[in-house]
């Protein structure tokens, strides 16, 4: 199965999910069990059939089960059920997905997939909401359906526990600003707000973080109320926003669709990253008015690119 050409209107709010599953069979420890993955479609070149390879003994982790030539890349293919943790007792698998995100192509053994779903972001329940055994930082949310839920996976904190080098190198800003400039970040990951935290924070910036792109509109129309009572441009409180794109609740395409209809924050510069910022999808953020669009393993670029887009609009 190849990667859909279903196009989004960008701004909507909405997100299409290719829902598939890991079989769990009987053991001493419970029943068989079903359970059901999604990932968002942009993240995937296609489907193909798993060549069932074993897991090699020299393998530095016990999920790399090796690699497999596809089109112009060698793939490195992972085992999921092995990384989540799941007892899978040697069960072979059917499909592999395969994932191109933060510049990098890689393979998921799964069990099978089921359809793609369109959802909107405010039906993504917050993980904190259920229990779960997974890895905390795995499972950025959840879609209800009538019969089961969907647990949307955070790939790259898969492919980042594996690599740390592909979460970009945060040590360092790029740049210094010379004076505080003040900015308002959104980002549904606690270990991405924590970085940029730490980064802001080195390169001169005041900062507030939030977690989502609806509380990021709820600060805006914060701010917005402030200023006007205190008869003051908004710019004097937020001077950039930074935001990811795939949130919960509220999306960063949606967010700066937002910002750029508000008669105050319209001129606001706005910087969209993801792990899906390519050439293809780039025409989305600009579509809706982003500044810059960065691809988190650059996010160590954020410093510079902030306080030339906050310089270029000061008087």
């Amino acid at each position: 199965m190849a990667k859909t050409d279903i196009l989004l209107e960008t701004g909507t709010n909405e997100l299409e999910i290719l829902e598939f599953y890991i079989d769990i069979p009987a053991s001493d420890a419970g029943p068989a069990e079903r359970c059901h993955f999604g990932v968002n479609v942009a993240k995937v070149m296609q489907v193909i059939e798993s060549p069932n390879l074993e897991h090699p003994e020299s393998a530095e982790h016990p999920c790399f089960m090796g690699t497999i030539p596809l089109r112009n890349h060698i793939l490195p293919v992972l085992d999921l059920a092995v990384w989540l943790g799941l007892e899978r007792n040697n069960q072979k698998y059917d499909i592999v997905i395969v994932t191109e995100f933060s510049q990098t192509v890689s393979g998921f053994q799964v069990s099978g997939v089921t359809e793609i779903h369109r959802v909107g972001w405010q039906q993504v329940l917050s993980p904190d909401k259920f229990m779960s055994s997974f890895k905390d930082s795995c499972i950025i949310g959840i879609v209800e359906r009538e019969d089961r839920f969907i647990q949307l996976l955070d790939l790259e904190s898969i492919l980042a526990d594996l690599d740390p080098t592909l979460g970009g190198n945060l040590s360092e800003p790029s740049a210094v600003a010379s004076e505080a400039y003040t900015a308002l970040v959104c980002d549904d990951s606690p270990t991405i707000r924590a970085m940029l935290e730490k980064i802001l924070t080195s390169a001169n910036f005041r900062h507030t973080i939030v977690q989502n792109g609806e509380e990021a509109l709820n600060t805006l129309i914060k701010i917005k109320e402030m200023a006007q009572q205190e008869k003051r441009p908004v710019k004097d409180y937020v001077e950039i926003i930074i935001s990811d794109i795939e949130m919960p609740r509220m999306d960063g395409f949606s967010l700066t669709k937002w910002i750029r209809k508000d008669e105050d924050f319209k001129d606001t510069p706005v910087i969209l990253y993801s792990s899906i910022i390519t050439k293809e999808l780039k025409h989305k953020g600009e579509s809706v008015g982003a500044n810059e669009q960065v691809s988190k393993p650059d996010l160590h670029l954020l410093p510079a690119k902030a306080i030339k887009l906050i310089e270029g609009v000061r008087p």
